[in-house]
C-alpha cells in the first residue's frame, strides 16, 4: 500500500511556509491571472513569508515585553505639565539613546504621564526589533528575591542585566527596600552599565534616592551608574489624573444641580 501524499498546503506548513500555506489558493489564482513566471511566483512567496515572520516576531516581542495596554502618544497633553522638555521626550521616542547604550530617566510627581511615556518608548523599541521588558521596581525585586538558588538568581540577573535589549523600570521611589533588594537592583543596573539601555521612572530627585535604600552602601554606586550616561527628563506640575477626577466630580455635581 502506498501512503497518500498530504495536500500541498499541509506540506508547505510542514516546511515552515505557513503564510504560503494559508493563502495558497489565493496565491495560485493571482499567479494564474497575472501569468507570473516561476521567478515572480517565488519572489511573491519569499515576500509573503518575510512579512509574516516579521509580523509574528513583532507579536512575540510585544507579548514578552509586558507593556500592557499602551496609551497613544496622540492622547498625551503636552500643555498640562508646567515643565517638560518635549524635544528630549521625542528624541527618546525616536530611540536616539539606544545606539550609545544611554539611559532615559523620567523624574516627576505622580500623575504627569511618566509611565505612559516609558511605555511608548518601550513600544517604539519593540517596533524597531528590540527585545523589551517593562516592569515596576517592586515586581523586579520580588522576582529576583523569589529565586530559590544561586543558579536561578544568576539566570534572572542575566535576563534583566544583559539578555533584554531595553529594560524599563517603572515606579522607583514609591516604596523603600532593604539592603538585599538594593544590592539586587545594583547588580541589574551594573550589568547593563555602558552595555544596554535603561528607561526609569521615579517620583524622587536623585538626592532623595538614598531614602529608598536607607541602609544600603550600594545606593550611591547605583545612582552613579544610572546617571553616568543618562538623558534626565524632568516633569513638573499637578497630577493629570487628579484633574480628570475633579472634572468628573464637577460634571456630576452640575448634572445633579440641573435635576
Amino acid at each position: 500500500m502506498t501512503t497518500p501524499t498530504p495536500p500541498l498546503a499541509e506540506q508547505l506548513a510542514t516546511l515552515g511556509l505557513r503564510a504560503t500555506a494559508a493563502q495558497l489558493d489565493d496565491l495560485v489564482a493571482r499567479a494564474t491571472k497575472h501569468r507570473w513566471s516561476a521567478t515572480q511566483l517565488l519572489e511573491q512567496v519569499v515576500q509573503s513569508e518575510h512579512d509574516d515572520r516579521a509580523r509574528r516576531g513583532l507579536e512575540r516581542r510585544l507579548s514578552r515585553s509586558r507593556l500592557g495596554r499602551i496609551p497613544a502618544m496622540a492622547d498625551f497633553d503636552w500643555s498640562w505639565p508646567t515643565r517638560i522638555d518635549r524635544d528630549a521626550v521625542e528624541a527618546a521616542l525616536r530611540l536616539d539613546f539606544l545606539p550609545a547604550a544611554r539611559n532615559v530617566v523620567l523624574v516627576g510627581p505622580q500623575g504627569l504621564g511618566k509611565t505612559m511615556l516609558a511605555q511608548n518608548i518601550g513600544y517604539q523599541a519593540v517596533q524597531a526589533g528590540h527585545s523589551v521588558c517593562f516592569t515596576t521596581a517592586s515586581q523586579l525585586l520580588l522576582d529576583l528575591a523569589a529565586q530559590d538558588s544561586a543558579r536561578a538568581l544568576d539566570r534572572r540577573l542575566r535576563y534583566y542585566g544583559s539578555r533584554t535589549g531595553l529594560l524599563v523600570i517603572d515606579e522607583i521611589g514609591y516604596l523603600s527596600y532593604d539592603t538585599r533588594n538594593a544590592d539586587l537592583l545594583y547588580q541589574v543596573i551594573n550589568r547593563r552599565h555602558e552595555k544596554r539601555s535603561l528607561v526609569l521612572t521615579t517620583n524622587l530627585a536623585f538626592s532623595d534616592w538614598p531614602t529608598i535604600f536607607p541602609n544600603a552602601s550600594s545606593a550611591i554606586a547605583l545612582i552613579d551608574r544610572v546617571v553616568h550616561h543618562a538623558d534626565i527628563i524632568v516633569l513638573e506640575g499637578q497630577s493629570y489624573r487628579r484633574r480628570v477626577a475633579e472634572q468628573t466630580l464637577a460634571t456630576r455635581r452640575a448634572g445633579k444641580a440641573k435635576r
